[in-house]
């Protein structure tokens, strides 16, 4: 049997049956409101408000022309597309959070690895995937190290798992 850490885990099933009301401005005519790919998309896409050059190995910014007010209670994450990533443009930090208090634009920061010096995203092409998830409540308390418990990965880390 494996070693635990001597907290047992609380699971609350998700009501998937509640709707969550996500409100969101444009600030911009051109701007175009989130859209699902299917009915059973976990993410929202997100559009290009304009033409926007990203360059090699470069952030930049990429405006959608929307504000949102996530309720509270969840975040909004901002993830890749994985077509996008295939050809070679990548968000540079995996991915972003919006907390329920930003009222500011949505951005995706975006960057190029792949083939020349740059990829010009198009005016209205679908940039990143929105998600909006639950955020459970938390606090952190601090102890003493032989109070954290033993597990059987103990300190190993970054590939420890033998996978590399």
């Amino acid at each position: 049997m494996s070693r635990t850490n001597g907290q047992r885990p609380v699971y609350k099933p998700a009501n998937m049956d509640e709707v969550i009301e996500v409100k969101v401005a444009r600030v911009d005519e051109d701007a175009q409101l989130p859209t699902r790919g299917s009915i059973h998309a976990a993410g929202w896409d997100l559009y290009a408000l304009e033409d926007t050059e990203v360059l090699y190995r470069t952030a930049t910014l990429v405006r959608t022309g929307l504000h949102v007010a996530i309720p509270v209670g969840y975040e909004g994450q901002v993830r890749a597309r994985s077509s996008l990533g295939k050809r070679g443009l990548i968000p540079p930090h995996g991915i972003g959070t919006i907390d329920a208090d930003y009222r500011g634009e949505l951005f995706v920061m975006m960057t190029w690895i792949g083939e020349g010096d740059s990829y010009t995203i198009s005016k209205g092409e679908r940039i990143a995937q929105l998600l909006i998830t639950p955020i459970p409540q938390s606090t952190f308390k601090e102890v003493e190290f032989e109070e954290l418990g033993e597990t059987d990965r103990g300190e190993g880390g970054f590939g420890s798992t033998g996978r590399f």
